[in-house]
């Protein structure tokens, strides 16, 4: 009886694993295993340089060959010895891989030929050039800027004791020296003032007069030490008073004859920008009435990007361009880069300080701001004309013969007005294609409408 039950537990478990091995293989055959799966998370692991951080089948440092592959495309950051399009410190944000996949390039290649069936259709196509020139990259950061006084040249003139304006000498716009006078005003606080320090005059006057009287006594022995101490002490009491008056009288103004009146004077030279004061009217102590502006020295507040950051520093050039004055532009020095950017608007503030004596520059105005890089980098400057984007290259075509023209890949760096450096792909001196480029870079497009006008000679 034993014997049947083992047998039976021994059927039940094979039947059992048998039909976990079926449905073992049934899912297996619907989707891949576990270990396939982590197998292939293996092979996209590998596929990256863990070294260089970049794509190993482009990685250049493990396969130098590569190199001349990519200079000959223009694609190659010099500086860290990767291709440009795949730098993992030009471009982190990348991870080591092309932003496009490299298969789909379409661009034409560099070196790509394209030559004019006959020289004469090469004539009419009006085909203009010019000599590219050297020149230097200065990589301009750009950011928007307030043109606003400086504070060490602002004054805001106010009231020093209440009183009622008498006479205004100024008014908006005026142009002052320092020292010439503002608002005349009439002051009960000054009158009293005033006849504190004719007081205290007088009793200086009296106090010196006793003291001499007790020192011609005290030389006659008729007085004592001990009364000439005390007439010299009143006279010191009546001095000290005397300097008070004076101090006060002279932290409110310019006293106007014998009466309650004192003058408001300009602490600066500049310009009046605001007068608050009417004629009659009574104004309070501490009131702002006057506000001068020296405006020979103005600031540039300028507002720098948060990824732009990093490239400004103090002692860096700066060209600002005013609206509505594009043939004036404004030359300074920034003196001060924030240690902060802002969490409003992620901007980093610098300050320029800009000369201005003429005049030709307001206050409170907007400008644009061309931060210009400390070394510039060597390069060759084109017309903007001669540059084009193909498929998200650069490109350049230049002219071998009359009727033969190549393309170039070139690396943009920074623009001065109508002209672009270009770091790589170009050579000074070379006849670079402006009026009719357009017509070439169809021509070497694939799938592109061209004249058809020119035989496409692929780079060998």
């Amino acid at each position: 009886m034993k014997l049947l039950v083992t047998a039976g537990l021994c059927l039940a478990l094979l039947s059992f694993g048998c039909g976990s091995r079926h449905s073992e293989q049934s899912t297996s055959e619907s989707a891949p295993p576990p270990a396939q799966t982590v197998s292939a998370d293996a092979a996209s692991a590998e596929a990256m340089c863990l070294e260089h951080g970049v794509l190993e089948s482009l990685c250049t440092k493990c396969h130098p060959k590569l190199i001349a592959i990519f200079k000959a495309k223009g694609d190659w950051c010099a500086e860290h010895d990767f291709p440009e399009s795949i730098c993992p410190i030009c471009h982190p944000e990348r991870g080591g891989k092309p932003s496009t996949d490299v298969s789909t390039d379409e661009a034409p290649a560099n070196g790509t030929r394209i030559r004019f069936k006959t020289l004469e259709t090469a004539r009419e196509a009006g085909i203009e050039t010019v000599k590219a020139v050297s020149g230097s990259d200065e990589a301009a950061v750009t950011a928007t800027a307030r043109i606003v006084p400086d504070p060490a040249r602002m004054a805001r003139v106010n009231v020093t004791a209440p009183g009622v304006v008498r006479s205004l000498k100024v008014d908006i716009g005026t142009r002052v020296d320092r020292g010439d006078p503002l608002v005349v005003i009439e002051s009960a606080a000054v009158a009293a003032d005033r006849a504190r320090l004719a007081s205290a005059q007088a009793r200086v006057r009296s106090a010196d007069a006793g003291l001499q009287r007790e020192k011609e006594l005290n030389a006659k022995g008729v007085s004592s030490l001990k009364e000439v101490q005390a007439a010299q002490q009143e006279f010191d009491i009546a001095q000290a008073e005397v300097a008070s008056a004076e101090a006060a009288l002279g932290m409110i103004g310019t006293p106007e004859g014998r009466s309650g009146s004192y003058t408001l004077r300009a602490p600066i030279a500049g310009v009046v920008t605001r007068r608050d004061a009417s004629v009659g009217s009574l104004v309070d102590a501490e009131e702002v009435v006057v506000e001068i502006i020296d405006t020979s020295f103005l600031w540039a507040e300028i507002d720098i990007p948060e990824r732009d950051a990093g490239g400004v520093s103090t002692g860096q050039s700066v060209v600002l361009e005013v609206e509505g004055m594009p043939a004036h532009p404004f030359e300074g020095t920034i003196t001060y880069v924030a240690p902060m950017v802002d969490d409003r608007t992620r901007t980093v503030l610098a300050r320029a300080r800009l000369e201005n004596r003429d005049g030709a520059l307001r206050a409170n105005v907007f400008a644009r701001a061309r931060i210009l890089a400390s070394n510039p980098a060597s390069s060759v400057l084109i017309p903007r004309a001669a540059l084009h984007e193909a498929k998200g290259v650069n490109l350049v075509f230049v002219r071998l013969r009359e009727d033969e023209f190549v393309t170039r890949r070139v690396k943009v760096g920074g623009t001065t007005g109508d002209l672009v450096a270009i770091n790589t792909g170009l050579t000074s001196g070379e006849d670079i294609v402006t009026t009719g480029s357009f017509l070439l870079k169809t021509e070497t497009l694939k799938g592109s409408i061209g004249a058809g006008c020119c035989e496409i000679e692929a780079p060998k």
